[in-house]
């Protein structure tokens, strides 16, 4: 597997691990016109908001805490 095969794979396995209910499945020859530079524009930008989706989950999740020491 080359490597934009392989990064097109990358992207198409974390927008996937947003939801385990749907797979998303990515037509590679639509993506296969990009450069790697592109796609991995596109990784680092899914990586950042599952990265703040989990933040706000953790801050979500603390407001229960204060709960559970009254």
């Amino acid at each position: 597997m080359d490597r934009k095969s392989q990064l097109i794979n990358d992207i198409q396995t974390l927008l996937n691990n947003y939801d385990n209910k749907n797979s998303t499945t990515i037509n590679q020859a639509m993506l296969n016109f990009m450069d790697e530079g592109t796609l991995l524009s596109i990784i680092d930008t899914l990586l950042t908001q599952k990265e703040s989706s989990k933040e706000t989950d953790l801050q979500w999740l603390e407001t229960f805490k204060k709960y559970k020491g009254s």
